[in-house]
């Protein structure tokens, strides 16, 4: 009897998304207060990871099939919020441990999930999706080498997430697949299989401790098929209806919970500053321009909100009743990831601007500015991706397209 079945057989009471929230009141106190010394050090603390990792965090959409709660994709996002809005850097590290273990857990074989899970749920996992390395095929599985970037929450990670161009045999060329895109597997590998090549020296997101990382002690690793998957995979192997969101949408969903709990922290530190200023032209907070334009920046901001809860509340309501989200649900989870980014870029840089010299010096609010603007540099926010948006609410794909991380294929 493989891991999954035992695990479904013994169907553990689950907890609710009130007992995540309540668990999130007793430790963010904790995240608040190690914040800086995570900034300092360039990751997070070890107690905020093992509070973090006894509430639960990185682990609540996980597949109940491996002992996770499988929480919908709308109450675990609401977590995340108020988790990013506490330290920017510790809804990162989440988001990645939920969105990289989630698709591990729907993706590969049995007997890598086995080995994986073989002590229950409870695990950490970083790295790279986005191909930065090649995978040459040897008989059971690839041979992988490269230099991969952006391994966030890595410090602390026990196993490894990592995305490889896949090449022939002779790994001089590199494979295309059936859409003419070069072909991509996602890997999965023990942390002490690699090592850190410690260059975190960044704007913003500096206790995520995104290091790059190479193969420890030799020039290529062994993995087997059974740890991979690939990059545009289909229909996953277990899990509810919401493993069809796959990695396209599961990469949305964490970076749009993300950006809803940053941009409110910064529009509420740019409070605590403006009603107690007093310059040599008055209130700060009684000036015409600036009550207009504060409630401009309220209403963008809220708005983009509305779009991201909007949309993965009807997601998550598809996902309930046992059907896979639309392509034109899919779309909007893509069309308004980008847009909650974009308004949090502008309402932060408002805030920033009005705050003047308060948001100079090493505040919550001068970090989260970093922050945001170090969000907005991620591949998911690429032009391109809202090209192929209005591609797809054109109408313009083909019957039976289908979103894959950067682009409707069909």
């Amino acid at each position: 009897m493989s891991l999954s079945v035992q695990r479904a057989a013994k169907a553990p009471a689950t907890p609710t998304v009130a007992e995540f929230h309540a668990r999130l009141d007793a430790l963010l106190p904790l995240v608040e207060a190690k914040a800086n010394e995570a900034e300092a050090q360039g990751y997070l603390t070890d107690d905020v990871v093992a509070a973090l990792r006894k509430a639960g965090l990185y682990t609540m959409l996980f597949p109940k099939e491996v002992g996770g709660p499988e929480l919908s994709p709308y109450d675990a996002m609401t977590v995340i919020e108020r988790l990013a809005y506490t330290h920017a850097s510790a809804g990162w590290c989440a988001i990645g441990g939920n969105m990289e273990g989630t698709t591990l857990a729907i993706y590969i074989e049995d007997e890598g999930i086995n080995k994986v899970f073989a002590n229950g749920p409870d695990i950490t996992i970083a790295g790279n999706g986005v191909p930065r390395g090649f995978a040459r095929p040897v008989e059971g599985g690839y041979m992988i080498r490269g230099r991969w970037a952006y391994g966030s929450g890595i410090q602390h990670a026990e196993w490894v997430h990592t995305g490889c161009f896949v090449t022939d045999p002779s790994g001089k060329d590199m494979v295309m697949g059936p859409n003419g895109q070069p072909k991509i597997v996602v890997t999965h590998h023990p942390r002490s299989t690699i090592k850190l090549l410690g260059n975190w020296d960044v704007l913003g997101l500096r206790a995520t401790g995104s290091f790059d990382y190479t193969i420890a002690d030799a020039e290529e690793l062994f993995v087997p098929t059974y740890m991979t998957y690939d990059f545009d995979i289909g229909a996953p192997r277990r899990g509810s209806a919401q493993g069809a969101l796959g990695l396209a949408g599961f990469s949305a969903w964490a970076h749009s919970g993300w950006a809803v709990g940053v941009g409110r922290r910064m529009l509420d530190e740019l409070v605590k500053v403006i009603v107690q200023r007093q310059d040599p032209f008055g209130k700060s907070c009684e000036s015409a321009s600036f009550k207009f334009q504060f409630a401009q920046a309220e209403a963008k901001y809220r708005a983009a909100r509305a779009l991201v809860h909007e949309t993965w509340k009807d997601v998550s309501a598809t996902c309930d009743r046992g059907d896979a989200p639309s392509l034109d649900q899919m779309t909007m989870i893509k069309l308004s990831l980008r847009h909650v980014h974009d308004a949090i870029s502008d309402v932060s840089t408002f805030a920033h601007r009005a705050a003047r010299g308060a948001s100079l010096h090493n505040t919550a609010m001068q970090r989260f500015y970093r922050d945001i603007h170090s969000g907005t540099q991620h591949i998911l926010m690429a032009d391109q991706i809202v090209e192929e948006c209005g591609r797809a609410l054109l109408g313009l794909p083909a019957p039976g397209s289908q979103w894959t991380v950067f682009g409707v294929a069909g």
